[in-house]
């Protein structure tokens, strides 16, 4: 509303910005009917790896879209032999296994850059049990195992987390939580195919099929509804989409429903900020900047993060390894079928018979049962059964080079789908195949771990912008002991901190690598003694944490300690007489020496304050 209003009375601005939302809405809806028939043979084929998937294997994607495969003759065998499905369970869970674990490394070792750390980390641990990161991970998995990508979208949820207060309407108003979505590759509409990833997007559309009653609920505004697909969002009858009767993927439709188009543009000259516009049956339900300063350098981004099966160049959605697979199990299936129909004509037997000479639809229809009486014509040649010869070895021999031909591809080698190893016996060549097919999955577990780190990036970015300034937190700490905690979002600078991740270990494997280092020496001190942190870790590991798991008294008071230099950036705070002094100086000194206080603004006031507190420790230890 810039100069465009100017000279305009109440009922022409209301007119004129009628006419722009519809403006907007009509935009937004061509553009994605655009990029959807942009994006359409790259569907087929996502729709043909899922029916191959789910066994419905006799389609094939044409010119004209997918369409079934008819058998050449009736009576041809076509029975699916499915190695596709059994495949890709063992990579997911091969890849589920491996799944790195985030943590936050510090920046430096300074006392800030340290805290700053834990605190991160312990953010994403309880967003991690809060919204069930693990289960989400998991299901984006299997979408991009099978075809090719999925995506995350992580949203800040004003309604989530705890009731805080009441506003002057007397609703309930909330602290506010991460919310981490499974996005299919099948909603998401680049503006450009051939960007490899959202870096390269200028813009990029979410669409979903979303009841009118959850557009009535969150928009406030009535819409009529309509059947649509609740997968891919179509409405309108087309030849390109698969017939319903060899679909393999449920696509349900859903009644009284629309197509929900939220798109998303990156920060312009024109707009500094970016743009969201959400559109829903020709209306415009919400326009204005992008919500969430989720990029780099404090900057307005996409909330979305794209995990790929296999990259590939040139092209925005990954590969999947069932676009390999496919020909092969074709190939598969038809060397077990024409292997079958062929035991059943040895079987069964081909009867030649003279023509003239018996029944023949007698025959045809009962066959050489046990103990039949055939009666051919006095003269005629009696039916025989025609010699097939017997079953080629080319038939064996292409179906078990077929067989390894899936471990070729499938980057999963039969040791690890039949735990049954072949020629190898001893302990070292087990582990050498293990090894072996760690690292045939090595690419798609780095494109799990990067697509990991970047939810962990969003997750800490959108909490430094919402958070505010004490977020009331329960965090666990050291030896599995959870304590309330409040933070200041500015603690959370995302740009000083360094993700890392630990590759997920086996309860088993840990244990053992626990007694390796100890029966080494590596645990215990000069004098062979453990530690306390150590014995704590140790027992922690095998089962037995809560032998150890009494408060520690010394670790209360540092605790303590550290939230009275919290309060002292503001207010005094009085020394109590069951401090314990020794650890308060410790902890006060510490501060005074460490970055976040060399960071502070009033640091002349907060010196005065921690000193005095600093003299009274002491007075109060000598008496």
């Amino acid at each position: 509303m810039g100069w465009e209003m100017e000279g305009l009375d109440e009922a022409q601005k209301k007119q004129w910005q009628e006419n722009e939302n519809a403006r907007i809405a009509s935009e937004v809806t061509e553009d994605f009917y655009r990029r959807r028939e942009e994006r359409r043979a790259v569907e087929n084929c996502w729709i043909l790896n899922l029916n191959f998937y789910s066994g419905n294997q006799y389609c094939d994607v044409t010119p004209m879209g997918l369409v079934g495969d008819d058998p050449q003759f009736y009576w041809q065998s076509r029975r699916v032999f499915n190695h596709i499905a059994p495949t890709v369970d063992s990579r997911i869970a091969k890849l589920e296994k491996m799944k790195p674990e985030l943590t936050v490394r510090a920046f430096s070792d300074e006392d800030g850059d340290v805290k700053a750390a834990m605190l991160a980390t312990g953010v994403l641990r309880y967003v991690q049990d809060r919204v069930g990161l693990k289960s989400i991970a998991s299901r984006v998995t299997t979408w991009s195992e099978i075809c090719g990508c999925a995506f995350f979208k992580v949203n800040w949820n004003s309604t989530g987390g705890r009731q805080v207060a009441v506003d002057e309407e007397n609703r309930p108003v909330y602290e506010g939580e991460v919310e981490i979505s499974v996005v299919p590759p099948f909603e998401i509409f680049p503006d450009r195919l051939d960007a490899e990833d959202l870096d390269g997007l200028r813009s990029i559309i979410h669409a979903r099929a979303v009841p009118v009653s959850y557009i009535q609920e969150r928009f406030g505004v009535a819409l009529a509804g309509r059947t649509v697909s609740g997968l891919t969002g179509y409405t309108e009858p087309s030849t390109h989409r698969l017939p319903e009767e060899i679909l393999g993927i449920n696509f349900t439709a859903v009644k009284d429903a629309e197509i929900l188009i939220e798109r998303y543009t990156m920060p312009t000259a024109d707009a500094p900020q970016g743009k969201l516009e959400i559109v829903a049956g020709g209306k415009l339900l919400y326009a204005a900047e992008l919500p969430f300063i989720n990029g780099e350098r404090n900057e307005r981004g996409f909330p979305f993060v794209k995990q790929d099966c296999m990259r590939m160049p040139g092209t925005f959605f990954g590969a999947s390894v069932i676009d390999r697979m496919i020909p092969v199990q074709r190939a598969y299936n038809t060397v077990r079928n024409r292997k079958h129909e062929f035991l059943n004509r040895l079987s069964m037997g081909i009867l030649t018979v003279e023509d003239g000479s018996v029944d023949a639809d007698a025959l045809e229809e009962d066959g050489l049962l046990p103990g039949k009486i055939l009666v051919y014509r006095q003269g005629g040649k009696p039916p025989e059964i025609l010699d097939c010869g017997s079953m080629p070895s080319e038939f064996k021999d292409e179906e078990e080079w077929l067989e390894k031909e899936f471990s070729l591809v499938s980057g999963i080698s039969d040791l690890f789908q039949n735990s049954t190893p072949a020629r190898v016996t001893s302990a070292t060549g087990l582990q050498l195949l293990l090894s072996q097919d760690e690292s045939r999955l090595t690419a798609s577990v780095v494109n799990i771990e990067r697509a990991l780190k970047e939810v962990g990036r969003q997750i800490l970015r959108l909490y430094r912008q919402f958070a505010g300034t004490a977020r009331l937190m329960t965090l666990t700490g050291e030896n599995k002991k959870t304590q309330l905690y409040y933070f200041n979002a500015s603690s959370l600078d995302v740009n000083d901190l360094q993700f890392e991740s630990k590759e997920a270990v086996s309860p088993e494997e840990k244990k053992a690598t626990l007694l390796q280092l100890y029966q080494a020496g590596l645990l215990t001190d000069e004098d062979g003694k453990l530690s306390k942190e150590n014995k704590s870790r140790i027992l922690e590991a095998f089962g037995f944490g809560s032998y150890e798991n009494a408060k520690d008294i010394s670790a209360m008071h540092t605790a303590k300690a550290s939230e009275e230099n919290i309060d002292m950036k503001s207010e005094d705070r009085a020394v109590d007489d069951y401090d314990d002094h020794a650890l308060h100086i410790l902890e006060h000194t510490r501060y005074l020496l460490g970055a976040d206080f060399k960071r502070s603004r009033n640091q002349e006031e907060i010196k005065k304050r921690i000193s005095a507190h600093i003299r009274a420790h002491k007075e109060m230890a000598k008496e």
